[in-house]
């Protein structure tokens, strides 16, 4: 030294390091502890990445082979010994430092007493403590540069702990298996005290509420608990599954949901489960396969048969697990066989050929008499109504090509989403469209659907002049 201590002023020097340590307490109050008086100060400094870095821990070999060969049950065996646990964190357990500083501090070097990490994740005999010695000059403090240094984990590189390539944090413990979930537990840990204590602008209330009080996506997107629950639960309740999800625009256009355990930590139990069973309906509904059994106690879905020759009667066949009810997937009537043809109605075959017979005719008059006036006539006017409305859906609708729910357009344009099974199709001809460019259905030329993506009509008379409208 070029200056001894003993030619500085004791009184200058206290001032100095009150003024360092009260710098240091307004910037990071979590991680100083004791009193400058004492001359013996503790740092307890977490190491934070600026973003979330590969963490590798590798064997040191301290644990004998022997030891190695143990079941997979022993507490230090490794399953798959040989390779090298790794995963992606944002922090790492904090370095605990116990400092003495002389009377004479900042003109004399400072003493550290102990260096330890918590959960005993870095490796000894790296020469930490001599590196940090290293980065004082005289006159200058260095506990805010040795906090820094630490903190932002740039130790770890002169420490040799980072690969020159891919730069991984690279950690030499004798139980690799074992230090990983530690590491991993601290920084969800670390991160859940964090996100609590920051204040967050909710998205659909737009007000400013703590993270505890607020609900962190897998989207990364924040809501306040309560606007989150109230949009869920109301989802639920009304059946549309598909809005149970992030409500941020760009997630509702990508459209990503919410998994199990987003719901759980929302809604009740019971919503839960109903969710779940909205869900699986949903699944069902999109496979346009499914048919369900037509015995009213039993209402199965059942899938199409595997491995079955494309164009064979095979097809329709249709066996219920539940009941054992074997039956036509077309007429839903009892397996016929793959040959004979689906026998039409009994009541509709006894319709039609009532309906064929003169009125006043003998034979229309005794089938009255046998089954009833006024049943016949109503089984009639039933019927004539359920022609009306096949009649009226195939002129006026179009059903979407996958899950055949029929669909009426009023107003817009010809390319439809269909809201069952999100299918795109077009409304004129019923064809599938691709789903990353519907309207190339209405833009190429020679297609029979070719400019046509809006219908316009003309209105006759659309204009209608006002009387003595020329004298103005």
């Amino acid at each position: 030294m070029t200056v001894t201590a003993l030619e500085h002023d004791q009184e200058f020097c206290r001032t100095l390091q009150r003024e360092e340590w009260e710098v240091l307490e307004s910037i990071y109050p979590d991680s100083v502890s004791g009193e400058i008086t004492s001359g013996i100060v503790k740092l307890e400094i977490p190491i934070e990445f600026p973003e979330p870095r590969l963490v590798e821990a590798a064997d040191d070999h301290t644990i004998p082979s022997s030891l190695k060969d143990l079941p997979p049950t022993s507490p230090v065996s490794h399953r798959a010994f040989g390779t090298l646990p790794r995963e992606s964190l944002y922090t790492l357990p904090p370095l605990l430092l116990d400092i003495y500083l002389p009377s004479a501090y900042p003109y004399v070097p400072p003493e550290i007493l102990s260096l330890h990490a918590t959960r005993s994740w870095l490796p000894s005999g790296l020469g930490l403590q001599h590196k940090l010695l290293e980065m004082w000059q005289e006159g200058e403090g260095v506990l805010y540069t040795w906090t820094e240094w630490i903190r932002s984990g740039d130790f770890l590189d002169v420490c040799g702990l980072i690969s020159k390539g891919d730069r991984i944090v690279r950690l030499p413990h004798p139980a690799p298996h074992l230090l990983l979930p530690l590491l991993i537990a601290h920084d969800a840990s670390t991160q859940l005290a964090r996100f609590s204590e920051t204040s967050y602008t909710c998205e659909i209330c737009l007000t400013s509420i703590k993270g505890a009080r607020c609900i962190l996506l897998l989207c990364s997107h924040v809501f306040c608990r309560s606007c989150l629950e109230d949009f869920w639960k109301l989802c639920i309740t009304e059946g549309d599954v598909g809005r149970v999800g992030c409500p941020d625009p760009q997630c509702v256009k990508d459209g990503r949901e919410a998994n199990e355990e987003e719901v759980r930590r929302v809604v009740t139990e019971e919503e839960v489960r109903r969710w779940k069973w909205l869900r699986e309906k949903r699944a069902i509904e999109k496979d346009p396969s499914i048919i369900h059994c037509p015995m009213s106690f039993c209402q199965r879905a059942i899938t199409k048969p595997q491995n079955v020759e494309e164009g064979s009667g095979w097809e329709r066949l249709r066996t219920c697990p539940d009941c054992d009810y074997s039956f036509c997937a077309y007429c839903k009537r009892t397996w016929h066989g793959s040959i004979t043809d689906c026998p039409i109605s009994a009541t509709e075959s006894f319709l039609l050929e009532y309906m064929a017979l003169a009125e006043g005719s003998a034979e229309r008059e005794a089938m009255e008499r046998r089954f009833g006036r006024e049943n016949m006539r109503k089984l009639v006017a039933k019927f004539e109504e359920e022609q009306a409305n096949k009649k009226w859906l195939e002129q006026s609708t179009m059903a979407c090509p996958t899950c055949h729910v029929h669909v009426e357009k009023s107003l817009g344009c010809n390319h439809m989403t269909c809201a069952k099974c999100k299918e795109h199709f077009c409304y004129r001809c019923g064809d599938r469209l691709q789903a990353n460019n519907p309207y190339a259905h209405f833009s190429t030329p020679g297609h029979r659907c070719y400019s046509k993506l809006f219908d316009f009509q003309s209105v006759d008379d659309e204009w209608q002049p006002v009387e003595a409208f020329d004298l103005l």
